[in-house]
């Protein structure tokens, strides 16, 4: 399933001169290269706008923290969190001593800050500016106010992310009313907000809670944005994601068809949610054996993320995982296990040796071993993924306990 929480992107406010004909020209044709999933060419052009700021406005102008925070954003969706993290930092500490700690726009700065360190798995580093961004939003522009929305969705997920569901669901509960008040009940970022509460329900399995919720999410932003925006195929890949946990292939199949055409029809065949559609298609087909209509499907994903987001981006990690469990289905583990150690190297590069995702490829190249009957093999990566699970989820979360229950019968196998 696509992320359902993204940094935000800073406006300049009235603080800024506007910019001449020229940077203008450059943030348009950034914005364009970015609806269009060419990150790479966008950040180049936000590099040229961070120039231009830090010179005309100054470095430790409220504009040019604006401008650092839009290129970090970009950095991030490539994945290069280490070229963000100081970017990030710099802009928070421009808007902390020309604005003040308690400005909103602080705010922002610390709430980009913390969904970085969340995207990374640093947990423990995002929560307590995700809380000041909170506390600072509240006092600044109200309990009601959707920004202060933003942050208890913000929080929400970073809870959700952990598997600390109890912790979660008041937040976005109360963030759900606060855009049902302030914006009103068919408004896109209500939409979010249903679907973030949903996704919830749905990782615990609740499943006749969260589809009534992704169902009216679905009919909002068909209302407000229209039956072929890319936030429309967004909540159609969520119902029809519900539809396969449940085994409903024949619900889920259509509305998976329609989300991939929407995607390709607004995004272009290249776009990073093309590729989403096309292997959450693939993953419906896997799922019913139908491996030869997946199987072209996961190429021409992986093809996408590594051409738009790198070959050592996550979401080229994801995309290597999911081909070689296809091949790993139809027994062909000689193909399956070489995309499974590049997916680890990936993961570990770029997010980390004690990241979650790091965690689930070596349970997953672990599995391929156990599946060969290579148990002594597998058994040292299962317990590196279960010390990593543990210390960043902690020991009752579900990925803790699959891999707890995969490590025990490997070693069982291992005593017979």
């Amino acid at each position: 399933m696509p992320s359902r929480w993204k940094l935000a992107v800073q406006q300049a406010g009235e603080r800024s001169p506007e910019p001449p004909p020229q940077v203008l020209e450059w943030i348009k044709q950034a914005k364009a290269f970015e609806s269009k999933g060419a990150y790479g060419k966008a950040a180049e052009l936000w590099e040229q706008v961070l120039a231009w700021s830090e010179k005309a406005l100054g470095p430790d102008h409220p504009g040019t923290a604006t401008s650092l925070n839009n290129l970090a954003v970009l950095y991030s969706e490539q994945g290069a969190y280490a070229k963000a993290e100081p970017l990030l930092m710099r802009a928070l500490a421009i808007n902390e001593k020309a604005l003040g700690p308690d400005h909103p726009d602080t705010a922002t700065s610390l709430d980009n800050l913390a969904r970085l360190y969340d995207r990374q798995g640093a947990y423990a580093k995002a929560e307590p500016l995700m809380i000041r961004a909170l506390a600072v939003r509240e006092k600044a522009l109200g309990p009601d106010h959707p920004d202060t929305a933003t942050s208890l969705n913000n929080l929400a997920g970073l809870y959700d992310s952990q598997g600390a569901y109890t912790r979660a669901e008041p937040l976005m509960i109360r963030a759900l009313a606060v855009r049902e008040k302030a914006l009103g009940p068919d408004h896109p970022d209500t939409a979010q907000s249903l679907n973030n509460l949903a996704g919830l329900y749905d990782s615990q399995g609740a499943y006749t809670r969260a589809e009534p919720l992704y169902l009216r999410a679905l009919a909002i932003n068909e209302k407000a944005l229209g039956p072929d925006h890319p936030d429309t195929a967004q909540s159609l890949n969520n119902l029809a994601y519900l539809y396969s946990e449940q085994g409903a292939y024949a619900k889920a199949e259509p509305l998976l068809m329609r989300a991939l055409a929407i995607n390709e029809k607004a995004l272009g065949p290249d776009h990073p949610n093309t590729a989403t559609s096309l292997i959450n298609l693939a993953y419906l087909y896997s799922e019913q054996g139908a491996y030869a209509k997946a199987q072209p499907l996961y190429l021409r994903a992986l093809a996408i993320n590594e051409k738009a987001l790198g070959p050592d981006h996550p979401d080229t990690a994801k995309s290597l995982i999911n081909l070689a469990f296809l091949y790993a289905s139809q027994g062909a583990y000689a193909k399956a296990e070489p995309l499974m150690i590049r997916a680890l190297a990936i993961n570990e590069k770029a997010l980390g040796p004690d990241h979650p995702d790091t965690a689930k490829s070596l349970n997953t190249l672990a599995w391929l071993y156990e599946s060969q009957g290579a148990y002594a093999k597998a058994e040292p990566l299962y317990l590196r993924a279960l010390a990593i699970s543990e210390k960043a989820l902690g020991s009752n979360h579900p990925i803790t306990l699959r891999v707890r229950e995969n490590l025990e019968r490997c070693r069982k196998a291992l005593g017979n």
